[in-house]
């Protein structure tokens, strides 16, 4: 075997950590965690909810040769690739809400096999599609009689709360989230929800006590408050009761329902039938000639060409958009549909970086974009007049998430455009279609272009310079 190369984001846990061997995603068990392992996996629970799509494959590729390429391991293990690592600052209200309740799920279904989950941090669950899949086989552990959730300030953190906060008071968490990467604290969650969600059991019992305790835990002596969490007991049934609970209460939960700026963008645009049969029939061809397999879809709003490039044989849709009412309404469509179509949150003018200890832990945007084609509609006019990016730089990036594709260049006179610049000065005197020719031509060549509206949007399908 060649050499492991350990996934930054994976050294927190003593049990095991994951490592890229020979381009196969191996995860090695430590000698402290192997008879833990190996004991929830003869209950077959694991096994189980691999059937069920519910947690990620795995095998035993265990040998004493391939144990001796990562430095004190007892067993590894081999996964199958999820197409797209997302974190939960990139999820909509939706997203975040499936992946709050297939975690509690896991948790029920565990108690009922005398096993449990021993942390509840969000990033262990990614999606497939729009379906939440578990990727953390060392999470799980035997249950122990009467002990407490111990992973239960974590699941407020990382779920509960960016969900309240969310539903109650009409706040996004994406980007608060994005800068605290363990979660929302209780403290902070509690100041800013409305006074009448103290009335209310859950915000009462897993907000605002629980900030109430961490501010006493604070005042106490270490050894106290190390004394508590050692005699508190919760039994079985008491932590059956807590998870469903939660479960019935995140289950109702709602993000806000104003309206927002582009979330009725595809209803509402200026393109007659036969325009919008222009963009769909050259996408769809695009699409289907250059046999698309990981397809972005920069702007995606509601999903409308994710779909026509899933119907042209793209094998999946990795979807970005800022508008989140769009977000909700493509994940509808995800779902009801069972596409594979994931449709996720992003300020193109800020992608999420790498972050996290050493910068490394969670990798950026560029860094995990693998896909092979683009669509971006509809995105270039919001770059360069919506947020001043010079329209160079603005196709540099575009191009650089993927070698073929499709950019639209919307003109001046565009409605869309003109949108934008009603709200400021117009200062954009070289946003014309010549120097946007000039310079896609600078990093791509131009394989095809198609008028949709004259004078007003054109698509181009590029082909990525190999040196860029």
């Amino acid at each position: 075997m060649n050499i492991a190369v350990q996934d930054a984001g994976s050294f927190r846990d003593p049990a095991g950590q994951v490592f890229l061997i020979d381009e196969e995603i191996i995860r090695a068990i430590t000698p402290r965690a192997v008879d833990r392992f190996l004991h929830v996996d003869a209950t077959g629970f694991m096994k189980d909810l691999v059937r069920q799509q519910r947690l990620v494959d795995y095998r035993d590729i265990s040998s004493a040769k391939q144990c001796a390429a990562v430095d004190g391991s007892a067993m590894l293990l081999s996964h199958p690739r999820i197409p797209f690592i997302s974190y939960p600052y990139e999820w909509s209200f939706a997203l975040l809400k499936s992946a709050a309740l297939h975690h509690l799920d896991l948790q029920l279904d565990a108690l009922e096999h005398g096993l449990k989950l021993v942390d509840a941090t969000a990033y262990n669950v990614q999606f497939i599609g729009a379906r939440p899949i578990f990727i953390d086989h060392l999470s799980f552990d035997t249950y122990v009689e009467d002990e407490i959730w111990q992973a239960h300030h974590q699941f407020c953190m990382q779920f509960l709360n960016p969900l309240i906060i969310w539903s109650k008071v009409g706040i996004a968490p994406n980007a608060w989230f994005r800068g605290s990467l363990e979660g929302i604290s209780p403290e902070d969650t509690a100041k800013i929800l409305p006074f009448g969600q103290r009335f209310s059991r859950i915000p009462l019992m897993h907000v605002f006590l629980q900030a109430a305790m961490q501010r006493r835990s604070l005042a106490n002596a270490q050894a106290s408050a190390s004394k508590t969490a050692q005699t508190a007991r919760l039994s079985r049934q008491g932590f059956r009761n807590i998870l469903a609970d939660l479960r019935a209460y995140i289950a109702r939960l709602e993000p806000p329902n104003g309206r927002t700026v582009w979330r009725d963008y595809a209803a509402n645009t200026s393109y007659a039938g036969d325009e919008a049969r222009i963009k769909s029939a050259f996408v769809h061809r695009m699409i289907s000639s250059v046999r698309a397999q990981t397809v972005i879809d920069l702007g995606c709003n509601s999903g409308d060409y994710s779909v026509v490039a899933l119907d042209a044989g793209a094998q999946r849709v990795i979807g970005f958009d800022f508008d989140h009412g769009a977000l909700e309404q493509a994940y509808a469509r995800a779902t009801a549909k069972n596409l594979d179509f994931l449709p996720l949150w992003l300020d193109a003018a800020n992608p999420s970086p790498n972050q996290g200890w050493a910068q490394a832990e969670r990798k950026g945007l560029s860094a995990r974009a693998n896909a092979d084609t683009i669509i971006a509609l509809a995105v270039l006019h919001h770059l360069v007049i919506g947020r001043n990016i010079p329209m160079d730089m603005a196709i540099h990036w575009i191009v650089s998430l993927a070698p073929q594709g499709i950019i639209e260049f919307p003109h001046k006179g565009d409605p869309m455009v003109q949108t934008l610049l009603a709200q400021r000065q117009d200062i954009f005197d070289s946003y014309c279609e010549d120097a946007f020719i000039s310079s896609l031509e600078r990093h791509a060549c131009i394989v095809e272009r198609e008028v949709v509206i004259e004078g007003s949007r054109t698509l181009f399908w590029y082909r990525r310079h190999p040196a860029a």
